[in-house]
């Protein structure tokens, strides 16, 4: 009897659980929040004109008008739309460029651009400085300038998309900024056809697979072939409130014989405990024993050194081998050795958390 009773009160236990657990989800369905997929500068495709695949080109472009004077919500609201699915929707952050990028693919696209003609942002405006929009071929793309490096919170609900703005700092414990160094016009030292800017983006985007999967956020200035001013590679570091500024480089020499790592940091800005010699020292130490190479030890930042110098947190640049080297010259080039140079950079960073 008591066996009864008690399989009769799960039993009820069970229906309530399920029609309270169906009521959520209908609620949750009835006001569409749903949070918005968000997209960081090093995972977006870049693209010169046209669309992130590079299918497009765009066809038109206009402002965006803010309305500044609706600020009761901590919330900068776009409105969509009303075709628009939150599944159609995702927002980028261009951190390098200091804006936001909301692309909206919806499955019609006949006169969906004309709709921010007439309907402009409100809400929490003071992080933007400005909007336009660009109608291309399969989406549109609404770009907002902002007031400094942000992160966010982002929902979609009632066709309207919401963002909470908030520091770097509030959002994340753990921050790095990555600098591989060169890029575009500026290859870095060459030799035949290898660049040392190909070399320290291999270098980077090895060290992101690890770091990854850490809860460490990591800023990087460049994963593709552009060229950050180095003002705006510092300008980032400063922005975010990294903890750490690792710079990314590769050598050359007149002579044929120099070879091995070395590291460069700021002997100008001190900061006691754990600061930029640290850093290097580190640097130094964890890259020559992944690679089993010569240490060439650690040097002070010179005036061409300008990401190093300018910093003003823990920054330092591992100069990873000499492509005028011909040993090095054939390392540099494998996947393997690579990898390990990465691994390098990731264990000394683990290292300067502990």
């Amino acid at each position: 009897m008591q066996h009864n009773r008690l399989m009769r009160r799960f039993a009820v236990y069970c229906i309530l659980f399920v029609f309270t657990a169906m009521g959520i989800m209908l609620y949750y369905s009835a006001n569409k929040i749903i949070v918005v997929a968000d997209v960081a500068q090093d995972e977006v495709v870049q693209a010169s004109g046209g669309d992130a695949a590079g299918e497009a080109a765009v066809i038109d472009k206009n402002q965006i008008y803010i309305d500044r004077n609706s600020q009761n919500t901590n919330y900068f609201c776009i409105p969509m739309p009303e075709s628009v699915k939150a599944e159609e929707v995702t927002v980028e952050n261009h951190y390098m460029d200091q804006e936001l990028w909301v692309s909206i693919t919806p499955k019609e696209m006949a006169d969906q651009g004309q709709f921010y003609e007439s309907h402009g942002v409100y809400g929490n405006c003071e992080n933007v400085l400005n909007g336009h929009f660009d109608v291309e071929k399969k989406r549109i793309c609404l770009r907002f300038a902002l007031t400094d490096v942000y992160e966010y919170q982002s929902i979609f609900e009632n066709n309207t998309l919401y963002i909470e703005f908030m520091s770097p700092k509030e959002a994340y414990d753990k921050i790095v900024v990555i600098d591989p160094a060169y890029g575009a016009e500026d290859s870095g030292i060459v030799k035949d056809t290898v660049e040392g800017k190909t070399i320290t983006l291999d270098i980077a985007k090895a060290l992101k697979e690890k770091l990854d999967e850490t809860d460490i956020k990591v800023y990087y200035t460049r994963m593709d072939d552009s060229n950050p001013a180095d003002s705006s590679r510092v300008r980032l570091a400063a922005a975010t409130k990294a903890d750490m500024l690792i710079r990314i480089e590769v050598g050359g020499a007149d002579s044929t014989k120099v070879y091995g790592t070395e590291t460069v940091y700021n002997s100008r800005f001190f900061i006691p405990g754990f600061g930029s010699v640290e850093l290097a020292d580190l640097l130094e130490r964890e890259v020559v024993t992944a690679i089993s190479g010569k240490a060439n030890g650690l040097l002070e930042a010179t005036e061409a050194d300008v990401v190093i110098s300018e910093a003003t947190i823990p920054a330092a640049a591992v100069k990873v081998g000499y492509l005028t080297n011909g040993q090095e010259y054939i390392l540099l080039q494998r996947q393997d050795y690579i990898e390990r140079i990465a691994d390098g950079i990731y264990q000394a960073i683990l290292k300067a958390y502990e």
